[in-house]
């Protein structure tokens, strides 16, 4: 169902893959299903990045949502879609739901709030949408990309030796 949704990219549950209905009882089962996967693969994401460069979590966290992004696009256009659509009230109720949770696990490891606050929404809808001007046209961002390690530079005494010396 990944590969499929990433081939198509047309953002619409692929309820004609063999053994979709076999195994989800509806679409908001197999949304669900999805929408856990988009969660556990972000938060992976954000561990990855903050792991490796703990000092910009805003930074970090934008570009961790933007990676799964590139890593889940069909999944992502699902989200997307049925968040804006979806088919009735109880899938609007779970979409609101893991927009909500989503918002505040970016807002949280982003050191911007934290859990219960009400701004919390809020600011990870913001970096969401950083996020997604992050991620249009821009290839993923791997942790030794997006931070170079600082070059290892002499003691200024060595270093006032070399321009002496010169």
């Amino acid at each position: 169902m990944i590969a499929t949704s990433a081939v198509r990219r047309d953002g619409l549950l692929p309820m004609d893959v063999d053994g979709v209905a076999a195994s989800f009882r509806d679409e908001l089962d197999l949304l669900a299903a999805l929408t856990l996967k988009w969660h556990t693969r972000l938060s992976g994401q954000i561990e990855r990045m903050l792991a490796h460069q703990p000092m910009d979590l805003d930074q970090a966290v934008a570009i961790a949502w933007s990676n799964t992004a590139h890593e889940l696009p069909g999944v992502r256009m699902i989200i997307d879609h049925y968040r804006a659509h979806p088919v009735d009230d109880a899938m609007a109720h779970a979409m609101a739901a893991a927009r909500f949770k989503e918002h505040h696990l970016l807002a949280v490891m982003a050191g911007r709030t934290s859990i219960g606050d009400e701004a919390a929404d809020r600011i990870g809808g913001e970096i969401e949408e950083r996020a997604r001007l992050l991620h249009r046209g821009t290839p993923m961002i791997t942790p030794d990309a997006a931070y170079a390690e600082p070059e290892v530079r002499g003691s200024l005494l060595e270093r006032l030796r070399a321009v002496v010396a010169a």
